[in-house]
C-alpha cells in the first residue's frame, strides 16, 4: 500500500536543535525531522559528529550517516568559544526544542545550560540525554548505550545460563533513550500549548531500559526471584523458544496462548500434551517447559524449517526465523508494506534505507535525502540568523564555523 501524500506535516514549523552527537539525541531528532520538523545539528569544525566515521564508511561517510542525519540541517560551530556560544544563544531564541546529550554539566559549562536559556526563550523544550540521568551520586560519570544497557537489567538476561552475557547487536539502549525523548518533547509540546512555557525532560539510558524489563521488580519484591539468563527461551512463557530444524538452521515458534498450544500439539502429533488438563493454561504448562520443549524439538529436527513453517503457518500456530538483512531487503512483507526505501546521498549514490515510522495515514513523515556534508547549511543558517559578512568573516578566520 502506497502512503497518501500529505500537504503539511505533523512537525511542520517545529524549529529544533540539536546539540547531541553518536546515537541517542541524533536518533531522537531523526525522528522529529522525518515528521517536518527543522533540524539544525551544529558539529564541531573539522571533524562533526563522530558517528560519520562509525562502521561501514564510504567516500569518507559512514553509511549508517544517511540514516542518522536525513532531514536535517548541519551547521559547522565550535561550542567551546566564546563565538559559538553566542550563536547558539540566537538560535536558541527561535527554537522550539533543543536536544543535546553531553555528559551533565557540559552546557552549563559553556554558559549553555537551562536557567540561560529558558531566559532567553521560556518557551524553549530542552531535551537532555546523558548516562545517569541530571540528578543523583552518577550523573557526572561517563555512561555509553552498553553500560545504560547493563545497569537497566537487559543485559544480564541476554545469553545463556552459566556463560558470560552478551550484547544486542545494535544499541538499543540509546535507540530506546530517543524514543522516550520523542515522547517527552511531545508532551511538553502539548503542555505548552496550555501553558506558553517550556520543560526540561529528562531521559536516563539506564532508566530507559529499565522501563522495558517488564515485571523484573514487581517479582525480585515479591519472592526473592531473580530473573536469570535463559537463552533463546522466554521463562514463564511456554512454549516460546528456538528448535533446531533437520537442516541445520533453527525455526522459532509461540505457542504460548492456549488454543494456539493446543493446534501446535496437534501438527507435531503430541495430541496427548495437546489435552493434558496440565497444560491447559500458560502457568501448567511453564512448570513442564523441559517437557513441553522437548517434543518440538524431537519434531523439528526431522523437517526442514520450510517444512516446518508451512505446516505452521497452515495451523495458524505464530513461528518464523531470525531474519538476515539479505532476508530482509527480499522479504514480500517488507516490500508490500513498502519498508525499504531508496534515498540519494550527497555524491549521487542510491542507498537503500529502512522507511520512517510510525505510519501515519493523512500525514506520513519524509524520507528525505541522506545526511548532509559537514557544515552544508553553516552560511544558510547564519543568513536566516542576520549574522553580517564581518562577523561571518571573524568566524571563519578563528575556526568557529
Amino acid at each position: 500500500m502506497t502512503l497518501p501524500q500529505s500537504r503539511s506535516l505533523p512537525l511542520e514549523g517545529l524549529k529544533v536543535l540539536e546539540l547531541g552527537q553518536l546515537i541517542a539525541g541524533p536518533f531522537a531528532t531523526k525522528l522529529l525531522g522525518e515528521f517536518g520538523a527543522d533540524v539544525i545539528k551544529i558539529e564541531p569544525p573539522g571533524t562533526g559528529d563522530p558517528l560519520r566515521k562509525w562502521r561501514i564508511v564510504e567516500e569518507g561517510t559512514s553509511l549508517w550517516w544517511h540514516i542518522q542525519t536525513r532531514n536535517k540541517r548541519s551547521v559547522a560551530l565550535d561550542l567551546r568559544s566564546s563565538e559559538g556560544q553566542d550563536v547558539v544563544r540566537r538560535l536558541v531564541q527561535e527554537a522550539d526544542v533543543l536536544v543535546e546529550n553531553f555528559r551533565p554539566g557540559t552546557l552549563e559549562g559553556w554558559g549553555l545550560g537551562w536557567e540561560a536559556l529558558s531566559e532567553l526563550n521560556p518557551r524553549l523544550i530542552m531535551v537532555r540525554i546523558s548516562g545517569y540521568g541530571q540528578t543523583g551520586p552518577y550523573r557526572d560519570k561517563p555512561g555509553f548505550g552498553v553500560i545504560g544497557e547493563a545497569m537497566g537489567g537487559l543485559r544480564y538476561l541476554t545469553g545463556h545460563p552459566g556463560q558470560p552475557s552478551v550484547r544486542v547487536g545494535v544499541s538499543i539502549g540509546d535507540s530506546l533513550s530517543a524514543l522516550y525523548a520523542v515522547i517527552g518533547t511531545l508532551l511538553a509540546l502539548q503542555e505548552r500549548q496550555r501553558s506558553d512555557q517550556g520543560q526540561v525532560i529528562d531521559v536516563a539510558l539506564y532508566e530507559s531500559v529499565f522501563a522495558m524489563m517488564e515485571s523484573l521488580i514487581p517479582e525480585y519484591d515479591a519472592s526473592d526471584q531473580i530473573r536469570e539468563p535463559s537463552g533463546s527461551s522466554l521463562p514463564g512463557i511456554t512454549p516460546s523458544n528456538a528448535y533446531l530444524c533437520q537442516d541445520g538452521d533453527y525455526v522459532l515458534i509461540a505457542g504460548n496462548g492456549d488454543s494456539i498450544f493446543k493446534r501446535l500439539m496437534e501438527v507435531i502429533g503430541r495430541q496427548d500434551l495437546g489435552t493434558d488438563a496440565r497444560f491447559a493454561h500458560n502457568d501448567g504448562r511453564s512448570k513442564h517447559a523441559e517437557l513441553i520443549d522437548g517434543a518440538i524439538a524431537d519434531w523439528t529436527r526431522q523437517h526442514s524449517r520450510e517444512e516446518i513453517l508451512a505446516r505452521l503457518d497452515e495451523a495458524r500456530v505464530p513461528a518464523g526465523y531470525p531474519y538476515t538483512a539479505a532476508d530482509i531487503v527480499n522479504d514480500p512483507h517488507y516490500l508490500a508494506r513498502e519498508m525499504i526505501q531508496t534515498t540519494e546521498t550527497s555524491s549521487g549514490r542510491s542507498l537503500k534505507v529502512p522507511a520512517v515510522l510510525p505510519k501515519l495515514s493523512a500525514t506520513p513523515g519524509r524520507l528525505g535525502q541522506g545526511g548532509p556534508p559537514l557544515g552544508q547549511h553553516t552560511e544558510q543558517v547564519l543568513d536566516e540568523l542576520g549574522i553580517d559578512e564581518e562577523t561571518r568573516h571573524k568566524l571563519r578566520k578563528g575556526g568557529i564555523i
